[in-house]
């Protein structure tokens, strides 16, 4: 109350005001006064009546309107002078930009009912305050940015426009919204015609003001230009969220028949706290763990399946936190299926022996031919007509790329795409990229090269293997594919024909890790069983198990959609907003399940920046309004004379209610 009402007199001049309110009753219970005068008897009759209540010195009080009047403008002159008001907030320039967070962090309840709502409300808040003649426009954001209304002065039109952003499920990033922001605000057509929408001529200067919670990078190379951006943080400070952060299963490595799920839990608040994880199978044999997390630390957790052959997993944290969404992740145990490997290589001893173990057995299907293949029509059109999940090129190039992943050992793709440097003698190996799957388990500290080339990969490309002359291996997306490339051979042949080796990896353990990765990345077998997440709103490459034109997928909430093939073996399948697990189904039959999963540690830290970053510019977070106190005495005293003019009529019109 004490922000709402402003003390405007001192202690005596409110002494003074407070007595007037008992001076006016006491007005109406005072006796009247009477004064001799000597009238005609018949006068007196008609007033005997009406004056036979003064008999004593103080009367009963009546109804009265005229009473009830004068104390209401009493009051509303006592509540005029307090001051009465509210800080609201308000807009200075005549351009704006709204944009709006909507990924998974906004879905946060520190702030009832959410993040989102939150800033919904704010900017419905700020449209109110548009003056006559202002424009503005509305996008929404995640991981990208989505146009909700184009520049316009209709407030109608933008609190429709903002009532309309949904929450979504995707991680957040402000790149893309910042650039549609920029391309806005600089000349150009911004509706289309007949849209009733503003058009621009010339580059305007544009109130940028972000409302979000800041859970995303730092965005590189960006020039504001004629935005003015303002960051409005939404969300508490103590916001409090324990999320999974990774869920996947493996083999035992003590019992290889047998699987296990890994999951790695995250605590995103200053205090440690206990979570109890609970896993079910199908929906059926719970397995209940508990962890204690310390403050702002992970921790991990397993569970044994036993010798489970297909099934979905649903992991789930009982924790009372301000984030619901990464408290759930699910994973799909499929069938293993082998993949359909091309091995073309004049010889190669080594690689011939890695695919013939055991395990690269079970993984793929792998057969073999020599360089000369590659002239072969009928290899041509099976190439073409993606009837391999991997082909591997050693000591070889094919005259154009197939419809199939690859792996090239000791050459470079065709086309230009792919570079290399001069061949440089006794590269040294300084580091491997190990989160990346193909290189996972791999140590090449002992590995030693006779002679390699630098790569230069595609835009997109990963290095893999990095030495001190360059990239010695990379993986680079191709149209729905994706190909590997090693800068230096395993096994050489000189000009005279004689064959030499060229490197010892093939002596170390890493090697048969090597090609097992290459079977189960690239060519998509499953010797785990365990197919990978996506995140929300990523599209998913599939492999059919069957060569088979088209599949049908089921989301979570039980909608199909079929998917036509994309190049070699793969389906491309985008509509992964929902988390859970999805069914795909080939020829009516439910081959293989995946699952959506948010992973995302940026995202499940729920508590808000003080800042963001965009370009040269570092962004303080502040609270999205100029405070401005909005008075409403001048409402009151409007009031006050309002009702002392029916006070007055009523009076002299004799008019008795």
């Amino acid at each position: 109350m004490s922000n709402f009402f402003i003390n405007t007199l001192t202690a005596w001049q409110w002494l003074l005001l407070l007595l007037v309110p008992p001076a006016v009753i006491a007005l109406y219970f005072l006796k009247l006064k009477r004064q001799p005068l000597e009238v005609p008897s018949t006068y007196l009759w008609h007033r005997t009546i009406e004056d036979l209540h003064v008999n004593s010195l103080w009367q009963r009080l009546r109804q009265s309107i005229l009473l009830l009047l004068q104390l209401l403008v009493i009051v509303l002159v006592i509540l005029a002078v307090l001051r009465p008001g509210w800080r609201g907030a308000t807009l200075k320039g005549s351009r704006f930009i709204f944009l709006i967070d909507n990924s998974a962090s906004m879905t946060a309840t520190d702030v009832q009912p959410t993040r989102l709502d939150e800033a919904k409300r704010r900017v419905t808040e700020l449209i109110a305050q548009m003056k006559s003649g202002d424009v503005a426009m509305v996008v929404s954001f995640s991981d990208r940015a989505e146009i909700k209304q184009p520049f316009t002065d209709s407030r109608q039109k933008l609190r429709r426009a903002v009532a309309n952003i949904k929450p979504t499920h995707r991680t957040s990033d402000l790149d893309e919204a910042l650039r549609v922001a920029a391309s806005l605000a600089n000349p150009g057509r911004t509706s289309e015609e007949g849209s009733g929408d503003v058009r621009w001529a010339e580059a305007r200067e544009a109130d940028l003001r972000i409302f979000t919670d800041g859970g995303f990078g730092k965005v590189s190379n960006f020039a504001m230009g004629n935005l003015e951006p303002r960051y409005v943080g939404i969300g508490e400070l103590d916001a409090r969220n324990v999320g999974i952060t990774a869920f996947s299963t493996q083999r035992n490595p003590e019992r290889p028949e047998q699987l296990q799920a890994y999951a790695r839990l995250e605590n995103f608040t200053e205090k440690d706290i206990k979570v109890t994880a609970t896993l079910t199978i199908d929906g059926e044999r719970p397995d209940t763990t508990d962890v204690v997390l310390p403050k702002n630390e992970q921790g991990g957790i397993e569970f044994d399946l036993g010798e489970l052959e297909t099934g979905t997993l649903r992991l789930t944290i009982d924790n009372k936190d301000d984030l619901a969404v990464d408290n759930l992740a699910y994973a799909a145990v499929n069938l293993p299926r082998q993949a359909r490997v091309l091995v073309i290589t004049p010889r190669n001893d080594a690689l011939t022996l890695a695919l013939s173990t055991e395990r690269s057995l079970k993984l793929a299907d792998v057969s073999t031919a020599t360089p000369k293949i590659l002239d072969s029509k009928d290899h041509l059109k099976r190439a073409a007509a993606g009837n391999y999940d991997l082909i591997v090129y050693d000591q070889c190039v094919p005259r154009e790329m197939p419809q199939a992943n690859t792996l090239f050992i000791g050459r470079l793709p065709p086309g230009d795409a792919w570079k290399a440097g001069k061949p440089a003698g006794l590269p040294q190996v300084i580091d491997t990229q190990r989160t990346h799957p193909l290189m996972r388990f791999i140590d090449m500290g002992n590995v030693t090269i006779a002679e390699g080339q630098a790569l230069d990969s595609p835009p997109g490309g990963t290095t893999l293997i990095d030495a001190d002359i360059g990239t010695l291996c990379a993986v680079a997306p191709r149209d729905g594919s994706e190909d590997c490339v090693l800068g230096f051979e395993i096994v050489g042949q000189s000009e005279d024909g004689e064959r030499y080796r060229n490197t010892n990896w093939f002596l170390r353990y890493s090697f048969p890790l090597f090609v097992h990765n290459v079977l189960e990345y690239l060519g998509g077998a499953r010797s785990v069983a365990v197919t990978g997440s996506a995140k929300p709103g990523k599209p998913m490459t599939i492999r059919s198990v069957a060569p088979v034109n088209r599949i049908t997928v089921a989301d979570p909430a039980g909608e199909q959609r079929q998917i036509d093939r994309q190049g070699q073996s793969g389906f491309i399948y985008g509509y992964t907003d929902d988390l859970g697990v999805y069914d795909v189904r080939e020829q009516g039959k439910i081959t293989q399940r995946f699952s959506v999963n948010l992973f995302d540690p940026v995202e499940s830290d729920i508590r808000p920046r003080e800042n963001i970053q965009a370009g040269h510019l570092d962004i303080a977070r502040q609270s999205g309004w100029r405070p401005m106190r909005k008075e409403l005495w001048r409402y009151l005293i409007i009031a006050a004379i309002i009702l002392l003019g029916l006070e007055w009529y009523i009076y002299n019109r004799r008019v008795y209610l």
